[in-house]
């Protein structure tokens, strides 16, 4: 019995303060706000003076801090996603795990890749003083807007650009059985020209479906408007399928794919992608991809991707625990991750 079978009613809880706001997803009617939003801006850097710059390595980043010292952004070498400290949130979904993940991490996207210096940049300060007040959805937020019982929303223009997401059929040509179509403009239904050459319309068996690097493209790339590229080559933007992605990707390797398990949790923040060799080819290969969410209340290093057991994208357990570590499938077959 797949997750569409069953009516689940998500809800996020948001907590400001001593204070939370539970946002339920009840119903498929159009909404017209996002089911994730910040009571007041502000978060941990209000009213605390001028920052200071930490270099870390492993990755290498620059961790910017106000006056007492907490944390209040995180800039990665050779990334563009940036972890802004904010008011905490849960994320759940509850039809499907017990499991919760609450976080103060806000994944936002810079300008361009970070280098070593770069605060010295004439975009930064202004760029950085938005991004720590900004109440808009960020990368968490909005993959929850296609996992089950998400309610459609749609632009000015009428088009859905969000709601309940299925995997898609799988493809008859697809060498591993598995489906590579169901790319962002499937869900939408609208033809696209990519900035390399590549021309895609649109399949209607896969109207409203997203594969697992459809549905990265979709949460990077069509909502947060990192480039995107219609092929499986190197160059600028996130190219189509979970191998190549991980093979020669943007951003910054965190974890190299050595053909075993990734264990190096650590270097992990919210918002990262990961890579899974889930094809019936061992070693390097790598035929599955998900977006990293955070520890949950159990302890275990979570994550979200689409799925086809799962019928589209989901933090659950239903076809398997999601989880990188400990003894269940998708944790034997975690083998890199990027943050782009």
């Amino acid at each position: 019995m797949t997750r569409k079978a069953i009516w689940a009613a998500t809800a996020v809880t948001l907590a400001v303060g001593a204070g939370a706001v539970v946002l339920g997803l009840t119903d498929r009617e159009p909404a017209t706000s996002s089911p994730v939003a910040v009571s007041e801006p502000g978060g941990a850097a209000a009213g605390t003076g001028e920052p200071t710059f930490a270099r870390l390595e492993n990755p290498a980043r620059t961790e910017v801090r106000d006056a007492d010292g907490r944390v209040l952004a995180v800039f990665t070498d050779g990334a563009r996603t940036v972890k802004i400290t904010g008011p905490e949130r849960t994320f759940d979904e509850p039809r499907f795990t017990k499991a919760t993940v609450t976080t103060d991490a806000w994944i936002r996207l810079a300008p361009r890749e970070w280098k070593e210096g770069a605060e010295q940049a004439a975009w930064f300060k202004p760029w950085l003083d938005k991004a720590l007040v900004d109440k808009s959805p960020d990368a968490l937020a909005i993959m929850m807007d296609y996992i089950d019982g998400a309610k459609p929303r749609k632009d000015s223009k009428g088009l859905q650009f969000a709601g309940d997401a299925s995997f898609g059929p799988l493809s008859d040509t697809d060498p591993d059985g598995r489906a590579e179509k169901s790319d962002f403009y499937d869900y939408l239904g609208v033809s696209w020209d990519f900035p390399d050459g590549k021309h895609e319309e649109p399949a209607k068996a896969h109207f409203r479906a997203l594969d697992c690097s459809g549905f990265i493209r979709m949460v990077y790339g069509y909502r947060l408007k990192y480039p995107l590229r219609g092929t499986n080559t190197k160059g600028v933007g996130l190219p189509r399928r979970a191998y190549a992605m991980a093979e020669f990707g943007p951003g910054a390797q965190l974890m190299p794919n050595t053909g075993r398990a990734a264990r190096a949790y650590d270097r992990l923040q919210p918002g990262d992608l990961l890579f899974f060799n889930a094809g019936p080819i061992g070693g390097k290969h790598i035929e599955h991809s998900g977006i990293y969410l955070g520890v949950d209340d159990s302890g275990h290093h979570r994550f979200i991707s689409s799925r086809s057991k799962a019928d589209g994208p989901t933090l659950g357990d239903f076809g398997g625990d999601s989880l990188l570590d400990g003894a269940g499938y998708w944790a034997s077959k975690f083998r890199a991750a990027r943050r782009i």
